[in-house]
């Protein structure tokens, strides 16, 4: 076997190991990667590379969930355990940058509106807020976001592995790592991220009606979320309910 290195800015090549066994043990070409963790990687990550494959990906899942005949309830679940799970794993890994994150959640968005599951009219924010509490359930990938890159970095300083002390000391000493002040805010910021999402939607003039009537002491929530909470009914059907009680249609309710 052949091992490739960088000698006054030229790739040199030089015997390393040799086979015996009974598996060949194939050369790496030039530019060629392996991959690890489903990350592929020579003597660097590609990150750029890695992004558009991971995004291609990402986008095929969820047209595949879309295009099948699950009502919306389970839809909205098969995205967050197939589609968005594509692009989860590599958080903490390959050099995401926020406004990347954000235009998958509208490409999500305008996907989703495309399929006929989500009204244009409505309401964005209610779309991640929990069914239990009259969302819609879709996982956000920004908050998937923050919550993997802060377990990871509580993985990172809770560990006594001497490996992990190295790259926790190699953190605290780099301007530009993550120290325990940003971890500490990124912890808030994800426990935080849910109930923002449900006081935006609720502090809405038009869209937060719906779920500031039902404050009333004599209201049930749960029995009201219901039929959200155990779905049943298909996505387009969802959808123009949903967007009716935003009021964002000429119902008759909203023509009084």
């Amino acid at each position: 076997m052949c091992q490739n290195f960088d000698k006054k800015g030229k790739v040199q090549r030089k015997e390393h190991v040799e086979n015996t066994g009974e598996n060949e043990i194939k050369e790496l070409e030039t530019n060629g990667a392996y991959k690890y963790l489903g990350i592929e990687e020579n003597h660097q990550i590609e990150h750029k590379k890695e992004k558009e494959r991971l995004k291609k990906e990402y986008v095929r899942s969820l047209r595949l969930i879309l295009n099948t005949e699950l009502n919306a309830k389970n839809k909205m679940q098969a995205i967050g355990s197939l589609a968005v799970p594509v692009l989860r794993y590599s958080f903490g890994i390959i050099n995401w940058h926020k406004e990347e994150i954000q235009k998958l959640d509208r490409k999500t968005r305008k996907m989703l509106t495309t399929y006929r599951q989500h009204h244009p009219r409505a309401d964005i924010d209610r779309l991640y807020v929990p069914r239990k509490e009259g969302g819609r359930g879709l996982i956000q990938i920004e908050a998937a976001y923050m919550a993997e890159t802060t377990n990871l970095a509580e993985y990172i300083e809770g560990t006594e592995y001497q490996l992990m002390k190295i790259v926790r000391t190699h953190q605290r000493n780099t301007s530009s790592s993550p120290n325990t002040a940003c971890k500490q805010t990124n912890f808030l910021q994800k426990k935080a991220i849910a109930q923002n999402t449900k006081e935006k939607w609720e502090k809405k003039r038009m869209h937060g009606q719906y779920p500031c009537s039902l404050d009333d002491t004599l209201v049930d929530k749960e029995q009201t979320y219901r039929w959200l909470k155990f779905g049943g009914i298909k996505g387009e059907t969802e959808g123009l309910i949903v967007v009716a009680q935003d009021q964002a249609i000429s119902t008759n309710y909203f023509k009084r």
